[in-house]
């Protein structure tokens, strides 16, 4: 594991902390902050980004190494304080920038969308982040590398930039007077996370709003106008791989249907919405309009139970996963994320009530419960304590067990889920 991925999960329980204390504050205001469904989804697909991650090091961080080492113009000293708040700036800067672009270049928006599909604005909304991000990402922070800016000290400053963006994903926090002037504050991004006309697209700083206001796309929060949430393509669904793959997905079938190739280019590089007037003759979609209610599949008490017993489960995992990442056999890493993967987009189906889930979870839950008596071994645990084994087998055996009955009280007054 190493100094980014041991902090982020150092941290990972501050977050979750803070996330019962923003829920605990809106309770008592009589505030609707959360979901359970949408939290889980948001978090889940903060933890597919993280696994992502650890197979996407060489781009992230690699090749950054790779051009400092060749083509800086200056050696400029880690211990140097002025380095750091140069190169503190100076991130900020790329991100605004990154950020800025993603909102203006459809492929770029492919991968940021994820971050703005939640209807609802919590700090669960913050761990809510990409997992195709690091394709392109890495790009923009390339003019560090050149002027020499050191590795460590970019990869510390990257850390920062991202964990300080956390909290200002509330709407528990008001006004804070000039500190909304200077600094990405929780009114600022609330106006950045908003679908409504006078916010589209506004507001990308990370640290520093300064930038906005520099560059011109800087608005104030109005009370008179209050920030409605999500995306003017709404994604409608708990599937983590589909929330990453969604704009990936229609783009490519929008360039297959345009008929000119400079068409099949530009619906990539063009700002997000746009498309080939010939596709869209052919394949109209529906002007956008405010949506009248948040995507919210019912769900039995029992069934949301089991659905965050499960997800808690697999968190743990995850965490386990980070933690081996370093040692582990690169087949070892590979089965171990895409079976967290997948169990992740069987809760999100279980979650929008899709008849196949309860099959797809009945086999993860069988098959989780055997392996460790079958084998006496876990994903990266060559000789797994015969306690512990027997204790997975247990909770994921009853978990199977449990199923048929959670199935039969899945919808209150339904003896099964509808249809999708």
């Amino acid at each position: 594991m190493n100094t980014q991925e041991l902090i982020i999960t150092w941290a990972t329980p501050v977050f979750f902390l803070l996330i019962g204390i923003e829920l605990l504050v809106a309770k008592l205001r009589g505030r609707d902050a959360y979901a359970g469904n949408d939290a889980i989804n948001s978090i889940g697909l903060g933890a597919i980004s993280q696994l992502v991650a650890v197979f996407t090091k060489l781009l992230t961080i690699g090749i950054y190494a790779w051009c400092a080492q060749r083509f800086a113009l200056f050696e400029l000293p880690a211990g140097n304080v002025l380095v750091w708040i140069g190169a503190l700036l100076g991130y900020d800067l790329c991100y605004y920038w990154l950020h800025r672009l993603g909102h203006e270049v459809n492929i770029l928006w492919a991968a940021h969308v994820v971050h703005h599909q939640s209807e609802r604005y919590n700090l669960s909304t913050a761990l809510r982040q990409t997992g195709s991000g690091a394709l392109l990402g890495w790009v923009f922070y390339l003019p560090l590398a050149i002027l020499g800016v050191p590795v460590e000290v970019f990869v510390v400053v990257a850390l920062i930039d991202l964990l300080y963006q956390f909290w200002v994903h509330t709407e528990q926090i008001g006004r804070l007077g000039w500190f909304d002037r200077v600094f990405c504050s929780p009114s600022n991004h609330r106006a950045h996370h908003a679908v409504n006309d006078r916010y589209l697209d506004r507001n990308y700083g990370g640290i520093l709003i300064l930038w906005d206001r520099l560059f011109g796309s800087f608005v104030e929060e109005d009370d008179a106008d209050p920030p409605v949430y999500g995306t003017r393509s709404p994604l409608r669904s708990w599937n983590p791989l589909w929330a990453n793959a969604e704009v990936y997905w229609r783009t490519a079938q929008d360039a297959w249907h345009a008929q000119r190739w400079r068409d099949k280019l530009l619906v990539w590089i063009k700002p997000p919405g746009w498309r080939p007037a010939d596709v869209a003759a052919r394949f109209p979609k529906p002007a956008f309009a405010m949506p009248a209610a948040r995507y919210d599949p019912p769900m039995s008490g029992a069934l949301k139970c089991y659905v965050l017993l499960q997800f808690a489960l697999l968190l743990g995992m995850v965490t386990q996963f980070l933690g081996m990442a370093g040692t582990a056999a690169l087949s070892v890493l590979l089965l171990y994320a895409a079976y967290q993967v997948a169990a992740l987009c069987v809760l999100g189906a279980l979650m929008e009530g899709r008849r196949w889930a309860w099959w797809a979870e009945g086999l993860r839950a069988l098959a989780t419960a055997a392996l460790p008596l079958a084998g006496g071994r876990w994903f990266g645990v060559a000789r797994l304590d015969g306690r512990v084994a027997l204790a997975i087998a247990l909770v994921f055996g009853l978990s199977a067990l449990a199923l048929p009955w959670l199935r039969t009280a899945a919808i209150p007054g339904r003896p099964v889920t509808v249809d999708p």
